[in-house]
């Protein structure tokens, strides 16, 4: 029988397993999990410590037991996998009970990434938080239930669920204004603490934008949060527990710090086996995702992928991308070679009553380090009919290369719900069709009143462009 071996169990370890073990049922499936959950969705977890979420079980897509029993799936989880031996297929893992030696045929690497932790003083004091797992999710929904009801900033321990009081409202800090820091600057505010947000560069969500970077700046300054920009931490300040951010202007007393300054990739296991590292430092593969290794493949997190827009290895650790990578592989492994496909760092966030999309090149910088010679244009429209009682302003960046025409990337922003997001998907389409800013204007995109102007924001924004090349 031949053995299909998944070490990590989350959303490309779980889709490669179960897309294989569908395709061919006779294939012998064993994922190695080394914590307790697999399948969940780790972009839910600030809505989870906000309070939207009551339970972390509501995260998870499909549970163990439904892997086990109904897709016939041997997963196991608390098991570590330490190391792998490609020469003679095999991986080895350890568990309470022991070491458990495991011959593979095939193998996907999935290991994900792990929260950056800067290297500043005093990140190991209680009272500093990440949030790359399951486990501090549920550490950090304590936190704030425990600081709510008792006006305190108590140690979270595994005690009852949140209890939340009104008129509660302290210090937090968060370091890092990319995805994670502004949907807990939410998370948080939403939930009475006072948010201090520190950012070492001059834009929140940098690789949105200027322009949309300082819309959603202005609104959290709107919403009260206090932003610290261009203010590098220097040091997490305390005696046993945080109680100050200092940076080389100011010190802010803080209760709690939570650290939002990025992911890298989890490439220990991979580089020990002799897999070869791309050049972002990420696992590097072919289109069929597989590694330096023959019959060992990577996806998710830990590996890179090639950009739709440069051609070039780009690492941009995304849900849907593990997902569709994984679900590649499984089909491989079953027996019909299927290529990932490239991605084009496609992203979006909200921040309170604002959201915001972004997708392949944006702003004249990164374009021009890609090689091109890159011209940006900005534009604000309605979001519906200007005659229909509801709606709001759409801003749209596109960014283009003047001698092709071709379209590089975009990023829009509008009030949440007035279709920033779902805009963006028209410019995705275009991106993967390498089509010119001219092909952009000429789509034929929806429109009624309460959805749209006649001329959506996107092809408004195409028409002025076509004008600068």
């Amino acid at each position: 029988m031949t053995t299909f071996v998944v070490v990590g169990g989350d959303a490309a370890g779980m889709s490669a397993a179960s897309k294989a073990k569908r395709d061919d049922p006779e294939l012998e499936v064993v994922v190695f999990e080394k914590g307790e959950w697999v399948s969940y969705g780790a972009c839910g977890l600030p809505y989870y410590v906000k309070g939207e979420i009551q339970s972390l079980d509501e995260l998870v897509s499909v549970t163990p037991e439904e892997f086990r029993e109904e897709r016939d799936i041997d997963l196991r989880t608390g098991h570590e996998v330490v190391s792998i031996d490609p020469d003679e297929r095999t991986v080895t893992a350890e568990n309470e009970g022991g070491e458990i030696v495991q011959p593979y045929d095939h193998l996907l690497i999935a290991t994900g990434a792990a929260a950056t932790v800067p290297p500043i003083e005093g990140t190991d004091l209680e009272g500093v938080y990440t949030l790359g797992s399951m486990t501090d999710g549920r550490d950090l929904r304590e936190f704030v239930g425990r600081s709510r009801s008792e006006g305190t900033f108590a140690q979270p321990d595994s005690g009852p669920a949140c209890r939340f009081l009104e008129d509660c409202t302290a210090p937090v800090g968060i370091v890092g204004g990319g995805y994670v820091g502004i949907e807990m600057a939410e998370a948080l505010a939403e939930n009475d603490f006072e948010v201090h947000l520190f950012q070492r560069g001059e834009h929140v969500l940098a690789p949105f934008g200027e322009a949309t970077s300082e819309t959603i700046a202005g609104h959290l300054r709107d919403r009260d949060v206090a932003l610290y920009l261009e203010s590098e931490v220097e040091t997490v300040a305390g005696d046993d527990r945080v109680e100050t951010v200092v940076t080389a202007d100011e010190e802010v007393p803080v209760g709690m710090v939570l650290l939002g300054t990025g992911v890298r990739p989890r490439t220990a296991l991979a580089e020990e086996a002799g897999v070869e590292l791309g050049p972002t430092g990420a696992i590097a593969t072919d289109e069929y995702r597989e590694t330096s290794v023959p019959d060992v493949y990577a996806a998710g997190d830990c590996a890179e992928a090639e950009h739709v827009v440069t051609g070039e290895p780009a690492y941009v650790p995304l849900a849907l991308t593990a997902n569709r990578h994984g679900r590649a592989i499984g089909r491989t492994v079953a027996g019909e070679p299927t290529e990932g496909g490239p991605i084009a760092g496609t992203a979006a966030v909200k921040a309170f009553e604002m959201e915001a999309a972004r997708t392949g090149l944006v702003g004249d910088e990164e374009a021009s380090e890609a090689g091109f010679e890159p011209v940006t244009e900005t534009i604000e429209a309605r979001s519906r009919a200007g005659y229909y009682p509801e709606g709001g302003t759409v801003i749209v960046t596109l960014t283009a290369d003047r001698p092709s025409g071709r379209l590089l990337g975009a990023s829009l922003a509008s009030e949440y719900g007035e279709g920033a997001v779902h805009r963006s998907h028209a410019v995705v389409a275009a991106l993967y069709e390498g089509a010119t800013i001219a092909d952009l204007e000429g789509y034929d995109l929806a429109y009624a009143p309460p959805f749209n102007t006649t001329w959506d924001p996107v092809l408004t924004a195409a028409k002025v462009m076509g004008g600068s090349l």
